[in-house]
């Protein structure tokens, strides 16, 4: 009886263990299984882009991405079409902590700022200097910081010198080379009445002045920032130069008196309609004046910013590039991102569709482009003049100092000499508050 009893317990006991071990073997299958279904998910990557240019991603760039690359997906989020108003959304997310941008997109301007903040992840070891030296040299120069590379030219951008070859070529004029040519023909087109206006550029309180302004400051020989030893220019005889010529523009009725005002669109919109032989302006420009309905269809050339007499002319680098968000948990998959997105392949792709401006040397001369863009040939030689603006940690401060001083300088609110002078010591003031740091 006593042995029964003790077989029958010694059952119970082992169907109690083997139902916990069931239990216990179901679960493990469950998180092996959750976990497995787990990394089958795509891993997604977040990317903000003002809202124009999302449709062109997303139209090929993303779409044949994905194709490739069925584990990543990548999601856009559309900010504003303002630029400014972008780079304060991408600075809000970092300071706040735990950004949601694996991918950061970038103006070439940004770099120094948010590698010096330290959201960024350096990119030197993930790419050659072979790889490196098929894109424009200015171009991965304005994706370093100190010496490391932080971002990689997704596509260019360079301000550039338009006019009209068609009136240069029926007064018997060849284009200018030095700022006293541009002048003098100006104003002779003027006189036979063929222009209203001889030259007109963005004058207005806003960063393309600054753009604007280092071209002509470059021509005259003169600097604004040095990166390296932080030295500033700005009250140097070469910069005084510089604003003189552009108040000259002005004063002897070269340039429209409200171009102090203008920016883009309004220099863009006046030489379209016939009424300027020369104009300052960025790539965009070109195929909206070579458009059927454009007055001067079949009418402009380009070529690089004039210059003082022996000295070089410099076309402002502007651009765009992709740099990977130092808090991304899925860096490896946003390096496969760039890699793609900046492939010759894909470039080309983006800019057949899109017209941008290519950051691969050759795809200025690639056949296929050339045969929808005949002017990208010239274009590499703009971009192969081209000049950083001060890529210094400060960028955004000392922008906004020489904003301000330079605007009421050439609207004469301020004599020119006083407010360089002012301009450069409240620059001084800030990198060296920014050094003690």
């Amino acid at each position: 009886m006593l042995y029964q009893k003790s077989i029958k317990n010694l059952q119970k006991i082992i169907q109690k263990k083997f139902f916990h071990l069931g239990i216990f073997l179901t679960i493990l299958l469950s998180i092996i299984l959750f976990r497995v279904a787990l990394s089958q998910q795509p891993v997604t990557l977040n990317m903000l882009i003002t809202a124009p240019d999302a449709e062109p991603w997303k139209q090929g760039l993303i779409k044949d991405f994905e194709a490739e690359n069925p584990g990543i997906r990548i999601n856009l989020v559309e900010g504003p079409n303002a630029t400014n108003l972008l780079e304060d959304l991408y600075t809000s997310s970092f300071i706040l902590g735990e950004s949601p941008y694996d991918l950061v997109n970038m103006d070439v301007i940004w770099t120094s700022k948010f590698a010096a903040a330290k959201w960024l992840l350096p990119l030197d070891d993930r790419i050659s200097k072979e790889e490196l030296a098929a894109f424009s040299p200015k171009d991965v120069e304005g994706g370093r910081y100190q010496g490391k590379l932080y971002r990689i030219p997704m596509r260019s951008d360079v301000g550039m010198l338009y006019y009209r070859e068609d009136l240069l070529k029926e007064a018997g004029l060849q284009p200018p080379e030095t700022f006293e040519d541009l002048m003098q023909i100006s104003q002779t087109l003027q006189k036979k009445n063929k222009v209203n206006w001889g030259y007109v550029w963005q004058g207005r309180q806003y960063e393309g002045l600054v753009a604007m302004f280092v071209e002509v400051l470059n021509g005259f020989g003169g600097f604004w920032v040095n990166p390296d030893t932080l030295e500033v220019g700005l009250d140097r005889p070469e910069t005084l130069r510089a604003i003189e010529f552009l108040r000259s523009t002005i004063s002897q009725g070269v340039s429209p008196p409200g171009v102090t005002t203008y920016q883009e669109e309004d220099t863009r919109r006046l030489f379209q309609s016939g009424q300027v032989a020369f104009l300052r302006s960025w790539p965009y420009a070109w195929p909206l004046a070579q458009a059927k309905d454009s007055p001067i269809q079949g009418k402009i050339a380009i070529k690089p910013m004039v210059h003082a007499p022996g000295k070089t002319g410099a076309a402002c680098l502007g651009g765009w590039g992709i740099g990977i968000a130092k808090s991304s948990k899925h860096s490896q998959e946003a390096w496969k991102a760039i890699q793609y997105f900046t492939s010759e392949k894909a470039q080309q792709r983006f800019i057949l569709s899109a017209g941008y401006v290519p950051s691969r040397r050759d795809l200025f001369t690639n056949p296929e482009i050339v045969a929808k863009y005949s002017h990208y040939p010239q274009l590499l030689q703009v971009v192969d003049n081209a000049v950083l603006r001060s890529p210094i940690a400060q960028y955004a401060q000392t922008s906004d100092i020489l904003q301000r001083y330079l605007s009421a300088a050439l609207s004469n609110r301020m004599n020119p000499e006083q407010a360089m002078k002012a301009a450069a010591n409240e620059t001084r003031r800030l990198l060296e508050a920014g050094r003690k740091r």
